[in-house]
């Protein structure tokens, strides 16, 4: 038979290394699901609405160090439920790639049933958009496409395919990837990192999204720099794992509204160094730290795309460089004694960022502390578990009750979109086979994507969902009355849930009911005893503890 353009198209992703392809079906693209068939290697994970599917797609990519996920998705209505995962990927620099279908070559322009001008719709939310119109470029389009997504400051990128071009012959080879190229530090940058780290007696080190990337070996040789240069890491928003949060030269974990003991004692800092960390509004404190455009301290940014340093902040030493490399370059050179000013600070930091991880939370009338929940968790879940999060105020106590080891690997979504976690703990238990995944959600987060519940089973695999089910939008409540004190919102928040323990089991999960903290550790035992199905822990938290935390301990920037 003559090979068709879906059966190239099939053949380059395989190419490209692609083994699973998150995907809602569509009429719109049959040519390739039906060629992808024929193509050994290339597993077809269908879920239950495009917004899970791209979640999956955009954890994946952060699991494949440094290869692209894949979302396929259909015209119209589906790629614009995919855009959330875009939206996801862009922010947190993840590398992903979208097929989405589109209508047959000859009706574009008409206003054929769910036709849309996709480089319009997607171009605040990719890195680029290519559409296949000739059978000659399928190939190389996708090999453009990967090689974009994973290059650079690394992003979504969106491939557009007419539905009656998949059955057309083929025409040239299957295009293989082109190796990316990597930035390397300049010995005259390596020397003036060298010595502002000599001479500063309190840096600050931020780890970031592009460590992430890295791989296991680089944050090995993080633990050794920081010990051999006697410096604090501080991982960063929604990355947690970057750093061993029992190692004593762990400096505190800079999310949003970091708590006012540590921020206070952080800008004391005479230098600070984000190391594979571009910044964001969340990790500097709304623009407070590093002030913005022009910050408070020296700073050193190292990030592997010099058009992304300084975009916003002026930087003293900008350092366009695999964050790796770096590294491996400075524990390369001798390292100076550290002063007992520095060992003081690093000291000073690590006693705050202890302090904060011991269990101090008020029992409550109303419901649960999730903060005890978050603590029971370093008993339950494995050292080599995948943890996801979805956005929430119920969030901020397992970032502070829960120890996160460098062998942990954490997936959320950076731009604060809620319904990830439980899609991003389904990819991440594909993705990983034998290993724990867990996903912490709220009950408004989980009755947006938990469905993907459905696709687990599906699938065969066993996440463990924690549900912190305080029947509102907490977050949400927090915010009106830190604007508008005094003022009734209740009606504005509040949800009316289902069962969830029964709507669980209606997939087929086991399910948990803690229903007070003495119910926490037998609950929690029992659920991670189950292996072979997923598993939903309900609990019933108090309504009014999140909002108080926040207020007490993570108030709002001035």
């Amino acid at each position: 038979m003559t090979r068709t353009v879906g059966r190239l198209l099939a053949e380059s992703l395989a190419a490209h290394d692609v083994d699973l392809i998150y995907c809602v079906p569509g009429e719109s693209y049959l040519g390739l699901t039906d060629a992808l068939t024929d193509v050994p290697g290339i597993r077809l994970i269908v879920c239950r609405h495009e917004g899970g599917a791209s979640f999956m797609a955009a954890a994946d990519g952060r699991m494949r160090d440094g290869r692209a996920g894949v979302v396929l998705v259909s015209r119209g209505p589906g790629v614009t439920n995919a855009m959330i995962g875009l939206h996801t990927a862009l922010h947190d620099a993840t590398p992903l790639v979208a097929l989405i279908g589109h209508v047959e070559r000859k009706d574009v322009g008409r206003m054929a049933l769910q036709e849309q001008n996709y480089s319009r719709l997607l171009s605040d939310v990719t890195k680029g958009v290519f559409e296949v119109t000739q059978p000659i470029q399928a190939s190389e389009v996708i090999a453009r496409a990967f090689h974009l997504a994973q290059s650079g400051t690394p992003g979504p990128v969106a491939v557009i395919l007419p539905e009656d071009i998949f059955d057309l012959p083929a025409e040239g080879p299957v295009v293989q990837p082109s190796a990316l190229p990597k930035a390397g530090p300049r010995s005259e940058d390596l020397d003036q990192l060298a010595e502002m780290l000599a001479n500063a007696e309190r840096p600050l080190v931020l780890v970031g999204g592009a460590m992430a990337a890295c791989g296991e070996q680089a944050l090995a040789d993080l633990t050794r720099l920081a010990e051999a240069w006697s410096l604090p890491i501080s991982p960063t928003h929604r990355r947690p794992h970057l750093f061993d949060a029992a190692h004593p030269n762990y400096g505190g974990y800079v999310g949003i509204r970091v708590p006012k003991p540590l921020m206070d004692e952080m800008k004391k800092s005479d230098l600070m160094i984000c190391l594979g960390e571009r910044l964001s509004d969340s990790i500097s404190q709304s623009y407070t730290f590093p002030a913005a455009p022009q910050p408070q301290l020296p700073l050193v940014q190292v990030w592997p795309d010099a058009n992304e340093i300084g975009r916003v902040w002026r930087v003293d030493l900008p350092i366009a460089a695999d964050p790796h490399a770096v590294i491996r370059a400075l524990l390369a050179r001798n390292a100076p004694e550290a002063s007992e000013g520095r060992k003081a600070w690093v000291k000073g930091l690590n006693t705050i960022h202890r302090g904060l991880l011991a269990p101090e939370w008020d029992k409550m009338e109303d419901g649960v502390n999730f903060g005890a929940v978050c603590a029971a968790m370093s008993r339950h879940i494995p050292a080599d578990a995948a943890v996801t999060s979805d956005a929430g105020n119920f969030s901020s106590f397992l970032h502070r009750y829960f120890p996160f080891k460098q062998t942990h690997m954490f997936l959320a979504s950076n731009v604060g979109a809620m319904g990830s976690a439980v899609p991003m703990a389904v990819a991440a238990a594909l993705r990983r086979p034998g290993k724990r995944a867990v996903a912490f959600v709220g009950d408004g987060g989980i009755l947006m994507t938990g469905n993907e519940i459905a696709t687990a089973i599906r699938e065969g695999v066993n996440p463990v969902i924690i549900l912190s089910d305080n029947a509102g939008y907490g977050t949400i409540g927090m915010h009106h009355e830190g604007r508008y004190p005094g003022r009734p919102y209740d009606q504005a928040i509040r949800l009316v849930n289902p069962d969830f323990v029964a709507w669980a089991k209606s997939f087929g999960a086991a399910a948990f009911d803690v229903q007070s903290e003495e119910d926490i550790e037998p609950m929690l035992t029992q659920a991670f005893a189950v292996t072979d199905r997923p598993v939903l822990v309900h609990v019933k938290s108090s309504a009014v503890q999140a909002s108080a935390y926040r207020k007490r301990t993570m108030p709002l920037p001035a």
